[in-house]
């Protein structure tokens, strides 16, 4: 069976946060930081969503705030692997809408895209990342912080 989901996020930008590094796909970019209790990486906040949108596991929420204020992880990556112990199938795709005017997100897609394979242990072909300002019609085109849309295909492993 193949199942469909979609994932969201976004976040604003931390401009009075100099400790906070800006992460983007479990990649670092250069620019002001996200505001949030973990790193804020929106890319794998929307890919953890969709996953759970294939599992019915709510990770963003309860389960990743206990981990991130009782057990210190900040780090979105250890949310997204908590949520595929969940998942009882294979990806085949993910698929990422990112709406920004800053940073300039075409020249880091390919280190993106390597990154987020090696997390999902898929090959680099199954990530498409896209990258637009949407004009400047919304907050996130006018600089003010980041929005990314991630659709994820899966084949489930039938246990009936």
């Amino acid at each position: 069976m193949i199942k469909v989901s979609i994932g969201q996020d976004s976040h604003r930008f931390d401009t009075e946060n100099k400790d906070k590094k800006l992460i983007l796909g479990g990649v670092h970019f250069e620019g002001p930081p996200l505001k949030g209790n973990s790193d804020s990486d929106v890319i794998l906040h929307a890919l953890t969503n969709a996953v759970s949108g294939v599992t019915c596991v709510n990770i963003l929420g309860d389960i990743a705030d206990n981990m991130c204020f009782n057990d210190g992880i900040t780090d979105s990556r250890i949310y997204l692997k908590e949520a595929l112990r969940y998942l009882k199938g294979s990806i085949l795709h993910a698929s990422f809408s990112i709406e920004c005017a800053i940073p300039k997100i075409s020249p880091m897609i390919n280190q993106m895209r390597k990154s987020i394979a090696s997390l999902l242990n898929v090959d680099e072909s199954c990530i498409g990342i896209t990258a637009t300002t949407g004009e400047g019609l919304t907050d996130f085109g006018r600089g003010l912080g980041i929005q990314c849309l991630c659709i994820l295909t899966v084949s489930i492993n039938k246990t009936r």
